[in-house]
């Protein structure tokens, strides 16, 4: 079974993922700031080069998932994700954000992410 951060105030824990803990979408809203092309090969770029994977940064489709039969990547993989991304753009991502598990969903969705909150 895969895993999803779980809301804790102090920590990012994490909890088992099921059908049920995915958002119906993962869109932003009309006016919000999306991931371009660029940022989308940069995202791809840091996670391939955080997580040293054998699969090339433009292997990564933008809206397969980042777990299971996507990317296949794990809780503790997205953990490092998080922190990466936190680091590289100067956002932060709280174990409290109710939306952590459409964040990670793909990495079009982290990417959108980026785009709306980043200070760097």
């Amino acid at each position: 079974m895969k895993a999803a951060l779980a809301h804790h105030p102090d920590t990012l824990k994490i909890m088992p993922m099921t059908m049920s803990t995915l958002p119906e979408s993962s869109s932003p809203s009309p006016n919000a700031p999306v991931a371009d092309d660029a940022l989308l090969r940069e995202v791809a770029e840091l996670v391939v080069s955080s997580l040293n994977l054998e699969t090339a940064a433009a292997d990564i489709q933008a809206d397969d998932p980042l777990y299971g039969d996507g990317l296949g990547l794990d809780s503790i993989d997205i953990l490092e994700i998080a922190l990466v991304v936190s680091k590289r753009y100067g956002l932060q991502l709280r174990a409290d954000q109710e939306d952590n598990t459409s964040i990670f969903q793909s990495l079009r969705s982290l990417g959108n992410h980026i785009a709306q909150q980043r200070t760097k």
